[in-house]
């Protein structure tokens, strides 16, 4: 399938790590199986020995007793495990080592990664005829079976190359005993071998470039795909942008609940406009319950004539309070004069004796300030 011109960015995290889960990983398999060809040859070479003695055992055994062996149920099945057991010795070592460095290529070519998702069943391998145009038609299909045509044409020579030297050699075999004609076998086979290795790590290493330069073409996302990939990590701006209208909609009503719980509305007298509360039982000073500007502000005036809180025009402070006190905090220090004067010519503080403790806790926090 022709690549698609649009996607020239790189692949993000989140893609990478996406691909990753569904099981696509860059692996080569050429690597796999040229690794696995050199291990296996390297552990027989260790382990020929000892698979000769004990074959030479195994032969001297049958010939010696085949003779006088009593074929019955049990006489075949005793041979049967010994001879099966015997097999599993010489051959399980060879087999868990190779399985073991097949393991550990693997994990150095894919990393971590432990997932069922490549062996879901998917309902579309199941269509016969996109399944026929997927192994006949598909240029992927036909590209790796040239590939495996062109290895299979270059691995040919070494075995062709060797037994041309030794076609001389062949009519003297027959005169020779068997250990040497095994020593021939095995000689010739190991040259055989060694010849077919160096193609075969040569295609190895240009396939495991390809693979991994062919998984981050094949990754590789669009502008707009970046872009909304980011917006999704970040966040819609328009969203957003809801999300914080809802918000201040769910805070501004709630602050006007509070409105008709204050003690006194501090405005500019036009523009702003700062609701405050004051309980000596609930804080050591008077908390802004709701504050706003312009239509809030006009809002916050109306409710407080609806329910008969007192509304004090001063501007400096209305502007300090608007400017430096969040909702639901208390005055700052320096406003505690201010503030107080007004509390103080309230009905609602004037029925209290003493005065406002505002004015009482501004002269301890001057005495404890200067002692």
């Amino acid at each position: 399938m022709a690549r698609d011109p649009s996607r020239t960015e790189k692949a993000t995290p989140k893609r990478r790590n996406k691909a990753r889960d569904k099981g696509n990983v860059p692996r080569s398999a050429e690597v796999g199986k040229t690794f696995t060809l050199v291990v296996g040859l390297i552990i027989l070479y260790l382990w020929i020995n000892y698979i000769g003695l004990q074959m030479q055992v195994l032969m001297r055994h049958t010939m010696t007793n085949s003779f006088g062996l009593e074929v019955t149920a049990h006489s075949v099945y005793s041979l049967f495990v010994s001879t099966a057991v015997l097999i599993a010795k010489l051959t399980l070592p060879v087999l868990l080592v190779i399985g073991l460095m097949v393991f550990l290529i693997t994990r150095i070519q894919v990393g971590k990664l432990w997932t069922v998702e490549p062996m879901k069943p998917k309902l579309s391998k199941f269509n016969v005829v996109s399944g026929f145009k997927r192994i006949l038609l598909s240029p992927a299909t036909l590209g790796r079976m040239g590939k495996s045509l062109a290895q299979v044409a270059v691995i040919a020579i070494a075995p062709y190359i060797v037994i041309s030297n030794e076609w001389d050699n062949f009519l003297a075999l027959y005169y020779t005993d068997a250990a040497n004609l095994a020593s021939y076998m095995l000689r010739t086979g190991a040259e055989i071998a060694f010849y077919a290795l160096i193609p075969m790590c040569v295609i190895a290493v240009i396939d495991l470039i390809y693979t991994r330069w062919k998984y981050e073409e094949d990754l590789k996302m669009t502008k707009s795909e970046v872009k909304d990939e980011v917006k999704q990590a970040e966040g819609d701006p328009m969203i957003k942008n809801k999300q914080r209208q809802k918000m201040f909609e769910v805070m501004r009503r709630r602050m006007m609940q509070d409105v008709p719980r204050a003690d006194v509305v501090i405005t500019n007298p036009t523009h702003i406009a700062v609701a405050l509360k004051y309980n000596a039982d609930e804080a050591p000073a008077p908390v802004v319950v709701a504050k706003g500007a312009d239509l809030i502000a006009e809002r916050i005036k109306e409710i407080a004539r609806e329910h008969n809180v007192p509304i004090r025009e001063n501007k400096p402070l209305a502007r300090a309070l608007y400017k430096d006190v969040e909702i639901g905090d208390m005055i700052p220090e320096e406003l505690y004069q201010a503030v107080a004067s007004i509390l103080a010519s309230l009905n609602k503080f004037k029925r209290k004796q003493p005065a406002p403790t505002v004015q009482a806790r501004t002269g301890e926090a001057k005495q404890a300030s200067s002692n």
